[in-house]
């Protein structure tokens, strides 16, 4: 009976802890919102820019929280790149619609307008965004929030941010603000390339240094230290755009994510690790890997790599590359290894890669 009953009471044990490990060291904007600050949007017409990053600590959809709680009145939706659901690719447009789930009209935020109209905010009286960014200026989603922002403001409406972390800590920033201006999104012109803050301090900064002057309320995470990258945050992770997949997807894209300017580099869009991979079926894997592994670069391991894009670049032809192994993520540098892998690549091969 023993026999039995020990391994029973071990699985057991086992389960109970592993559950107890998964509890959240950090508590998100929207369930501080709707256990301590409900007052802040009861009875009040809410707004909401959300897609389906835009859940709580548990998974649970913004969306449908405040949907169907019984002190908020939700009635509209806004939609970023890639939907409110997070189905569209990269780049494509965004339609209106009407939400099959709730019946709420969905406004585009992503194609032929980029900020709400007047009119879409005429009968709302606080415009919520609840989105994850990755923390990288070459991500779209703080962009149209602080357009959103702009637009809060002509309307003369409260704009509400809850808070959630920089999967890429709070520390670590790399590059300079860039040399081109974008005069499509003025936030894009005071970021580098890693900036460091959450979504709710780029709200703030925004909010400052483009003098918008919208009545800004940031509801705070309760947990989070600047020192937390994503995996130290006990939360789930939920895929912010079809080609970030994972916390190590965007780590790695806010430096391999600029390689895919050059025209002849694939950085393994279309393939199973996206940003996680560069290569091209003109570079030798193993010499490449040697090359940046002699370099001893903080954080990160190369490994030679053969694939086969699925689509997109390359696609169907071999190529070689390397495939970048974290092996320490708080020193890991994005941007630093991204200008390694050029340099390597430039060393091996002079004069290959297009920036054409």
């Amino acid at each position: 009976m023993l026999n039995v009953l020990i391994p029973l009471i071990w699985c057991i044990l086992s389960v109970i802890g592993g559950n107890m490990h998964k509890v959240p060291k950090v508590k998100l904007g929207i369930d501080v919102l709707l256990e301590e600050k409900l007052d802040l949007i009861r009875g009040k017409r809410v707004g909401l820019i959300a897609n389906q990053t835009s859940v709580n600590s548990k998974l649970e959809s913004t969306i449908d929280l405040l949907y169907r709680h019984p002190d908020v009145e939700l009635v509209a939706l806004f939609a970023p790149e890639h939907g409110i659901r997070g189905e569209l690719p990269a780049g494509t447009k965004v339609r209106d619609y009407i939400d099959e789930i709730t019946g709420l009209p969905v406004y585009s935020l992503y194609g032929d307008r980029m900020k709400p109209t007047k009119e879409m905010l005429k009968n709302i009286d606080i415009l919520i965004f609840d989105i994850q960014d990755v923390g990288s200026r070459a991500y779209t989603y703080v962009y149209t929030m602080e357009l959103a922002m702009e637009a809060a403001h002509d309307a003369g409406i409260e704009f509400m941010v809850l808070d959630r972390p920089n999967p890429l800590g709070g520390i670590n920033v790399e590059g300079t603000l860039p040399e081109i201006r974008d005069d499509r999104f003025p936030a894009y012109n005071v970021l580098p390339i890693v900036h460091g803050m959450t979504i709710g301090e780029l709200a703030l900064y925004f909010n400052d240094v483009l003098n918008i002057g919208v009545k800004l309320i940031v509801v705070p995470m309760k947990g989070w230290s600047r020192d937390m990258l994503w995996e130290d945050t006990g939360l789930e992770w939920v895929l912010t755009s079809p080609h970030i997949p994972t916390p190590d997807a965007a780590l790695c894209y806010a430096g391999t994510g600029l390689l895919g300017e050059i025209k002849n580099l694939s950085e393994g869009v279309g393939y199973t690790k996206p940003f996680e991979i560069v290569g091209a079926p003109w570079i030798d894997a193993t010499s490449l890997a040697d090359e940046l592994n002699s370099r001893n670069l903080p954080g990160v391991y190369f490994r030679p790599i053969h694939y086969k894009p699925f689509y997109f670049r390359y696609v169907g032809e071999v190529c070689e590359g390397v495939e970048l192994h974290l092996t320490d993520k708080h020193a890991f540098k994005p941007v630093a290894t991204a200008i390694h892998i050029l340099e390597a690549i430039n060393k091996l091969y002079p004069g290959r890669l297009d920036f054409e």
